[in-house]
């Protein structure tokens, strides 16, 4: 019976933030006089887009193959694009070898971006739980690493740099809403927050779409969803990954929703308050903040923009 380890320490968030490659690290962090003179309360960014794979992805992925021992072995995962990114972005730099798996439905973007980095990347399954069930069976086909997103301390810690670096911030927060997909962002912010400023509430946004986290946060259990309908292919997670549940109860405040109109308002919104252009699932924790305000009453709340790769004609769609 396998043992899930559990969640990330400081110490394991520190030792990332030194080691990463510093291309991801020491992203913006800021607000917008106008962008909260509408929201009506302090609504302070994590611009993770302004690097080689547009994603916060890399932090993580750096962190894990760092981690592991020198070898030829394949490293296998899935990924929606932005994981996909990172991992081939990390086994390039140390000479590795990376198979991805991606739904037929991915962002061809995200796959064209993953092949540009050096990684055989494989189309199987209608969404992204598919494709990961494809990816884990060719793993062990071959002998190759499986690297499953959310399920790796390693890969959490790396995440938790972000929340790192907004405490080493004067910026302001008394919340943060983090989107919720497979769980290593909102892992590794919460294990950092709640160890270094535990009156903080940590916030995980889910698509109503995509519900299987909130589900499983709710019944304590693992739900998974048949379908996950969702313009956030980020977050469009049908099968809640067990590491990433097991660490909720000691990191996590609160699970949120958010509609897909939300999200496509939040797109825009982002568009024209911070002048930048943020994939759906990167823009799901301004989407609470415009669908819940009323809950967060005034108080400065922060979010994570975590990715922004977005296809010419989804940035038409969804911001014309």
């Amino acid at each position: 019976m396998n043992t899930i380890p559990p969640p990330p320490r400081p110490a394991g968030i520190r030792a990332a933030y030194a080691a990463i490659d510093p291309v991801f690290l020491n992203s913006p962090f800021w607000s917008h006089p106008a962008a909260d003179a509408s929201l009506g309360l302090p609504l302070s960014v994590k611009v993770e887009g302004l690097n080689p794979t547009r994603a916060f992805k890399g932090r993580g992925t750096d962190w894990f193959v760092a981690g592991l021992d020198p070898s030829d072995q394949l490293l296998v995962s899935a990924s929606a694009g932005n994981f996909g990114q990172g991992l081939a972005y990390a086994a390039r730099r140390r000479g590795r070898r990376v198979t991805l798996f991606a739904a037929t439905t991915a962002n061809p973007l995200k796959i064209e971006a993953m092949r540009c980095l050096g990684a055989d990347v494989r189309l199987e399954g209608h969404d992204f739980d598919a494709a990961k069930n494809a990816a884990r069976a060719f793993a062990a086909e071959v002998g190759g690493l499986w690297v499953e997103d959310g399920a790796h301390p390693r890969i959490a810690e790396g995440a938790g740099t972000i929340a790192l670096e907004m405490t080493q911030s004067s910026v302001p927060f008394e919340t943060v809403l983090v989107p919720l997909g497979n769980g290593a962002l909102l892992t590794g912010i919460g294990a950092w927050l709640k160890a270094e400023r535990p009156q903080v509430k940590v916030i995980g946004i889910v698509a109503e779409t995509a519900p299987a986290m909130l589900l499983s946060w709710t019944e304590k259990r693992l739900i998974a969803t048949e379908i996950a309908p969702t313009i956030a292919d980020g977050i469009a997670v049908r099968e809640p990954v067990p590491y990433a549940l097991a660490c909720m109860p000691q990191t996590v405040d609160a699970v949120w929703s958010v509609s897909e109109a939300s999200i496509r308002a939040a797109m825009r919104f982002c568009q024209t308050h911070y002048g930048l252009v943020v994939e759906p699932a990167g823009a799901a924790g301004v989407a609470a903040v415009l669908e819940h305000s009323a809950l967060l009453s005034g108080q400065p709340v922060a979010t994570v923009l975590c990715g922004g790769n977005m296809t010419p004609d989804q940035i038409r769609t969804y911001l014309g």
